[in-house]
């Protein structure tokens, strides 16, 4: 019970930035990926074919990771406009958060096309295409495709 309270003592004398620095050394830390599910005036989304994804699952969302310090709308809108030249407006909260991944947690966010048209950075997207709900692809993410599948309904 003392060593608690020396350690409680300590641990408060330190500075926020210290304190930040031996939780990150203590915990795992994980990657924080979103993505956008961006719509056409049809109501389809826009999936992108990934080069690097296994061929089974190739064809999601345009998304990526978050780099430290952006803020998740920032890294939507950031990642869209990298894989696709769209720009985008992102509108929050998200609409889906996934975790219990081993070392990722997910999060999706609605997204307005404001301007720009699809041009790919074919180092990573092979194909881009507008998608009805209820016709995806076979070749993607089992939950990802159950849960967009859902959309309409959750609206």
């Amino acid at each position: 019970m003392l060593m608690h309270r020396l350690l409680a003592r300590l641990w408060h004398m330190l500075s926020g930035r210290v304190q930040w620095r031996v939780a990150r050394i203590r915990h795992r830390t994980f990657l924080v990926y979103v993505a956008g599910i961006v719509r056409d005036d049809q109501g389809r989304v826009l999936l992108l074919r990934h080069r690097l994804w296994p061929q089974y699952r190739a064809w999601g969302l345009p998304g990526g990771y978050v780099n430290a310090g952006e803020r998740l709308e920032d890294a939507v809108a950031r990642e869209i406009q990298e894989e696709t030249a769209l720009e985008v407006a992102v509108k929050g909260p998200p609409l889906h958060l996934a975790s219990g991944f081993r070392w990722r947690v997910e999060a999706y966010y609605e997204a307005t096309v404001t301007g720009g048209r699809i041009d790919l950075e074919t180092a990573e997207i092979l194909e881009a295409r507008w998608f009805a709900l209820d016709d995806l692809p076979t070749g993607m993410s089992v939950p990802v495709r159950r849960w967009l599948s859902t959309l309409d309904e959750q609206h």
